[in-house]
């Protein structure tokens, strides 16, 4: 059996529902509105249901149209997934892969990972993107990024566990904190300022960690926090490797915490679309795997 709609109809039933209307549909299509409603009037007299009604001036969904909604843009993203896997077969190669990278991922593994890649593929562009929590989630669903290394699998995604990541909580030896004559608990925490990291994402913001102090200053970037925490500004949770010079040149002391410790973060590989992963991806992916099991060797937990 053929199909009676064509990819370019499903395509205007999604234009039309993302961008509120068949004029705005039209004008990002670069169509006339008559062409794109004739689309989806052809669409409902072919599959003999409606599709839209509408309400005032705004066309909406019927339930039924909401399922073929949903249907078409899974459709129309393995369209697109697939002309996209057969012209990189076609050139052997990608000619560029994304790359989304939270930024708890220790910068000198990605970096020595990218270099052999380098290697291997010369001629693949790299589009790495740095993120922090769900900047992850964003790069993926929006198919910006081939490969995540992420601490949070977005729903529909699978992942596989990298690197596990130990934090400690730290402040300047100077801090209050380090002169109560005891160990630190979690209401002295709460009456000190703390540095957090902004959340990169744009559409939904995430918290992660303890949250809990009254006074709180949240940065971009996690040098900026280590910089903060290290002229005695507040206190804070880091990954241990990323402030090692800090811990050893004495402008940052673990605190005591009578509890809580340990903190730790696992980091998941995980593909935009295994299915058709080009092999400069394929390629990346398994020097991430090579480079933590180099470095790490037999012990799970990494301290980044």
């Amino acid at each position: 059996m053929n199909p009676r709609i064509s990819l370019e109809q499903w395509r205007a039933l999604i234009a039309v529902v993302e961008a509120g209307g068949y004029a705005q549909a039209a004008a990002g299509m670069n169509k006339s509105q008559s062409t794109v409603s004739y689309a989806i009037n052809k669409m409902e007299k072919l599959l003999a249901l409606k599709i839209f009604e509408i309400q005032g001036r705004k066309a909406v969904l019927t339930s039924a149209g909401q399922l073929l909604y949903r249907r078409a843009v899974r459709l129309v993203d393995e369209a697109n997934s697939l002309e996209t896997a057969a012209s990189e077969l076609s050139d052997g190669f990608e000619a560029e892969i994304g790359v989304a990278a939270d930024h708890l991922f220790p910068q000198a593994m990605l970096l020595s990972a990218l270099g052999h890649f380098s290697d291997e593929f010369p001629q693949t562009r790299v589009q790495l993107i740095e993120t922090v929590l769900s900047g992850n989630e964003e790069a993926l669903m929006q198919k910006k990024v081939d490969l995540a290394l992420t601490p949070i699998v977005p729903v529909g995604f699978l992942g596989d566990p990298l690197l596990r990541i130990r934090f400690m909580a730290v402040a300047h030896p100077d801090h209050a904190l380090h002169h109560l004559g005891r160990d630190v608990r979690y209401q002295d925490l709460q009456n000190a300022r703390q540095l957090v990291i902004r959340d990169s994402g744009t559409r939904s913001k995430l918290d992660a960690g303890w949250l809990g102090a009254e006074q709180r200053w949240t940065v971009s970037h996690m040098k900026t926090s280590i910089a903060a925490v290290s002229m005695g500004l507040g206190f804070a949770w880091f990954p241990e490797l990323a402030i090692q010079r800090e811990l050893a040149e004495g402008n940052l002391r673990p605190l005591p915490l009578s509890e809580g410790k340990d903190r730790f973060a696992e980091i998941y590989l995980v593909f935009a679309d295994r299915e058709y992963a080009g092999p400069a991806t394929l390629a990346l992916a398994e020097l991430l795997r090579n480079e933590v099991a180099q470095r790490c060797g037999e012990v799970e937990t990494f301290s980044l």
